[in-house]
């Protein structure tokens, strides 16, 4: 099927089969661009040519420490160079990247370790204590530690293991890079946030980190040369791919070790940043900057939101401000984003309200992804109407190869040929999926389904409100009820009483949050709000028979 009748003498060579991989991004940018800036660091500048010696170094003295093709190289580590730097010299000497969330506790990290059998470990100055906490709990060999200092920030080297820089000096600088030999072969693993139970090590293989490079510069109509500031941690899907898709488009990527309003407005002021990707909180975090946070621009700043389905009164606040905001959606298993809100022509002439809302759309597969669906209980497709329900599915090269050591799981995510999301959705009659929830995260209020994104998107409307997340509280009528928690502006206010009814006057009776709290929401550090907290908080008003004052 598909071949010519006489095949012969057509097959793999060197010459016309090279194996995709986003190594093949900096050793071309290395040549066509070698004096370009590849890092922006503070005061640091680093340009291509000098970005792959360095990352030569770095494999090389990977190797002569012991690395193995195949054996896992670990790192615990805010957005520094560093970890930009490992993202393509791990797997230039054959080994795995496993960017390793810095703030998990030590017992998880130690698990993490142990699960993946980390050799060696790459640890911010700072995060040395939990490095060391985390070797005392694991099992199986320990990582050798070392150590990556960053003075500017205050954080001193312990004098106790092998500095970063001392490191690379062992390294050769001409190290011929180990290039995949299979597609197929290994890239990184990343570990889920695991808060039903043990994270699950999601396998990344070079085609698909390959592909999802593309797919991010197609979607986010990127040109050359742009300037990428790391919001979106490393340690988080490897940062939706960007360490590895900058170079593709010989563009600068700025690092950001700690994300405030201000940093993201000095870096578009300072350093022309031209891209950036980030969950809704920072989005929030944008809109509500001090007055001596801001710096003017001339420029519109192309942004990427995902995370969590961004209430459309946040993309109607930010647009105005110089952002044009893109939702993307995907998880750890997808390499991030895997769908886009493609805008259509004929929606230029929307506005206000009803031009955020199309915003807000969750969207159509990315152009490397075979398939985004919305599947019922059966595995099949539901109706594009906009109203049937059921979970989103996804496949193609974009998808994970599996969990790592869990067969069992693998199996359960990739029923009838799909990858299940666990997220629900509808899809509209154009083919753009819209999420109402994860699928834990619907609330069931005396037989009906209240979509707690709904609730969040109508009071996310009240000037007053910053952030809003809204889980379901037991009640003995009802069953569940909403309970919504909400975090105020700086300097503004509201009560429950006028919150609830603010939200009555948009949403049906059953959908209207019972109870309201107001306080600082717990966040991840991709800025996920940690709605398993709250489940907790709720249950136990629940159990106490009050409601919050």
């Amino acid at each position: 099927m598909g071949w010519l009748a006489d095949e012969s003498g057509l097959d793999k060579t060197p010459a016309n089969y090279v194996p995709l991989t986003p190594l093949s991004h900096l050793k071309r940018a290395a040549d066509v661009h070698a004096d370009r800036t590849a890092l922006a660091w503070r005061s640091s500048r680093v340009s291509y040519a000098e970005y792959a010696a360095r990352v030569s170094r770095f494999a090389s003295a990977l190797v002569r420490r012991g690395i193995n093709p195949g054996d896992v190289v670990a790192t615990l580590l805010p957005n520094l160079p560093a970890q930009a730097e490992a993202h393509f010299g791990v797997p230039a000497c054959g080994a795995v990247l496993n960017t390793i969330n810095t703030r998990l506790d030590a017992d998880t990290v130690g698990y993490i370790f142990g699960h993946a059998g980390a050799r060696i470990v790459l640890v911010d100055s700072a995060l040395v204590p939990l490095a060391e906490a985390a070797i005392k709990k694991m099992e199986g060999l320990a990582p050798q530690i070392i150590e990556v200092t960053d003075q500017e920030s205050g954080h001193t080297s312990s004098g106790h293991y092998l500095e970063y820089e001392a490191f690379l000096a062992e390294g050769d600088p001409d190290f011929p890079w180990i290039m995949p030999q299979d597609e197929w072969e290994s890239l990184a693993i990343n570990y889920t946030s695991g808060t039903t139970g043990r994270p699950k090590g999601v396998v990344y293989h070079h085609r698909g980190a390959y592909l999802a490079t593309m797919a991010n510069v197609i979607a986010w109509q990127m040109q050359l040369f742009p300037v990428v500031l790391t919001i979106v941690p490393m340690f988080h899907c490897n940062a939706w791919v960007q360490p590895w898709l900058v170079p593709m488009m010989g563009g600068t990527l700025v690092c950001c070790r700690d994300v405030t309003a201000k940093a993201i407005y000095d870096a578009i002021a300072d350093e022309g940043v031209t891209h950036f990707g980030g969950a809704p909180i920072v989005l929030n975090t944008i809109i509500n900057a001090r007055d001596e946070d801001r710096r003017p621009f001339d420029h519109v700043v192309q942004v990427f939101t995902a995370g969590a389905p961004p209430p459309a009164a946040t993309l109607a606040a930010i647009e105005p401000l110089g952002f044009n905001v893109t939702q993307v959606y995907g998880l750890t298993e997808t390499y991030g984003p895997s769908t886009e809100c493609l805008w259509r022509p004929d929606w230029e002439r929307t506005a206000g309200e009803e031009r955020a809302a199309l915003k807000a759309r969750t969207g159509v597969a990315m152009a490397m992804l075979e398939g985004a669906e919305v599947h019922d209980t059966h595995g099949q497709p539901v109706a594009r109407d906009a109203a049937h329900l059921g979970e989103i599915a996804l496949r193609g090269n974009m998808v994970m190869k599996g969990y790592y050591r869990n067969p069992e799981a693998t199996r359960d995510a990739f029923r009838g040929g799909w990858f299940r999301s666990g997220d629900i959705a509808f899809q509209t009659p154009d083919g753009y999926l819209k999420i109402t929830d994860r699928a834990k995260d619907i609330i069931i209020s005396g037989g009906e389904n209240v979509s707690s994104v709904e609730v969040e998107g109508a009071l996310m409307h009240h000037p007053s409100v910053s952030l809003v997340a809204v889980v379901a509280k037991p009640d003995e009528k009802w069953g569940e009820v909403p309970c919504a928690f909400v975090e105020l502006k700086p300097g503004m206010s509201a009560t429950e009483d006028e919150l609830i009814k603010f939200a009555r006057a948009r949403l049906a009776g059953f959908a209207t949050p019972k109870a309201v709290v107001f306080c600082d929401l717990p966040k991840t550090s991709t800025g996920k709000i940690q709605k398993f907290e709250l489940r907790a908080v709720a249950k136990l008003m629940a159990q106490q028979g009050r409601e919050p004052a």
